[in-house]
């Protein structure tokens, strides 16, 4: 059980910024011994690794801020996070070792899957969430949003290694949050479309 929701949560992270869960499972794996990477998975914890997701990571951070460009961001990322997902689902065996369950590790294409489909979705919530943001604050948002989902995407990465029980939590909270922000996006593009219908027959 452990196993799948330290894989869901890091994939939930994945979802929102594809590069902060690479580098919280590469350094941890790294400097202690809370994440130890199955075989095939040791080159996530290499240091030149490391400094490349780095580099992405903070191209991401500033990209995402701007409005427009955040939106053409989010459609490249549309690719980078689902995988994401499916590489940090896969990558990290800490919880399995904390109830003695292989399961994952040996079936490591229901994490791929999984973590790829988790991540999709957050991905597609947050891609469709983003543009409303923009469009309603003048694109004043952007950045405010932006923050808000790399410090949830950091949290998430970490509850999920250290404390996966939480993830339940977390993921209730976040399914929530997708929820009520879906039902908006909704509310504001039917507004559009009424206002738009009113000012042609106008």
């Amino acid at each position: 059980m452990f196993a799948t929701l330290t894989g869901l949560g890091l994939s939930t992270a994945a979802g929102l910024n594809a590069y902060i869960p690479l580098m919280v499972v590469g350094m941890v794996a790294n400097l202690t011994d809370a994440v130890r990477l199955p075989q095939g998975y040791e080159w996530l914890s290499n240091g030149w690794v490391l400094a490349i997701i780095g580099v992405l990571l903070l191209a991401e951070f500033v990209l995402d801020k701007v409005p427009v460009v955040d939106h053409v961001n989010d459609i490249i990322q549309t690719a980078v996070r689902p995988a994401a997902g499916g590489v940090v689902f896969s990558a990290t065996s800490a919880a399995a070792e904390l109830d003695n369950s292989t399961w994952m590790t040996e079936h490591p294409a229901v994490g791929w899957v999984l973590g790829i489909v988790t991540a999709l979705i957050v991905h597609v919530i947050k891609s469709s969430v983003r543009p409303v943001v923009n469009a309603s604050t003048a694109g004043v948002g952007a950045p405010v949003v932006s923050t808000v989902e790399d410090a949830s995407s950091l949290s998430m990465s970490l509850i999920a290694i250290f404390l996966p029980i939480l993830v339940l939590i977390a993921l209730a909270a976040f399914a929530t949050l997708g929820w009520l922000a879906i039902r908006r996006v909704r509310r504001y593009k039917a507004t559009r479309r009424t206002r738009t219908a009113q000012h042609g027959s106008g």
